[in-house]
């Protein structure tokens, strides 16, 4: 129903938020991630909406980026995975890290968010690794007015292959490194001696 809510921030929880439009008070259910970027009371907030609406109840759940309304809305079409689960993923972590999760099958990751158990976190891997690519995982973030963007790309380069498997043998998880890797600018142009090098960086 609605695409974004636009208006002053008015409160804040860990999993919810009051947004003023025109003197109008809308509570909104955000992740905990989202409750830590949101700005601060007073300023002004846009926030991507998803409208669950129930016999009993009418909730509207917001991100900050379009990026982690799309993987909200990917998971809660999982068997097993509701509104409050996926909220619940992008708590513990946001939809570009929830994409590498899925895509390099990363159940111990995805098992972290409350009430995901590791037989959902296989489901949620089976049903949706298919329907995700590493190119489409770059994410802008448009938050309060400012924009900065995470750029993934695709895993086809054998040299950013080779910088993955590096990373993990020494100690790093596959998600985390995949998306290190992805981050290194002019990375198609480096063998993997110097991605690893850059993509290193990114982890301090």
């Amino acid at each position: 129903m609605f695409a974004y809510v636009k208006g002053t921030v008015a409160d804040i929880a860990q999993d919810c938020c009051v947004i003023d439009v025109h003197d109008v008070g809308i509570n909104i259910h955000i992740s905990a991630q989202t409750a830590a970027r949101m700005p601060g009371i007073g300023q002004e907030a846009k926030l991507y909406t998803y409208t669950s609406v129930r016999e009993d109840a009418f909730w509207l759940y917001g991100f900050l980026s379009k990026g982690d309304l799309e993987m909200f809305k990917r998971c809660i079409t999982v068997s097993g995975i509701g509104p409050k689960g996926a909220l619940g993923l992008l708590s513990v972590m946001d939809g570009d890290q929830l994409r590498f999760a899925i895509l390099s099958q990363d159940i111990k990751a995805i098992s972290q968010a409350p009430g995901i158990g590791k037989r959902t976190a296989e489901r949620l891997v089976l049903e949706l690794k298919d329907k995700l690519d590493y190119d489409t995982a770059d994410i802008t973030r448009e938050i309060a007015g400012g924009n900065a963007q995470s750029q993934g790309t695709a895993m086809d380069h054998p040299g950013k292959r080779e910088a993955v498997e590096a990373l993990v043998a020494l100690g790093y998880g596959q998600t985390e490194a995949m998306k290190a890797v992805s981050q290194v600018e002019g990375a198609d142009a480096m063998d993997s001696s110097a991605l690893l090098k850059q993509a290193l960086k990114k982890m301090f």
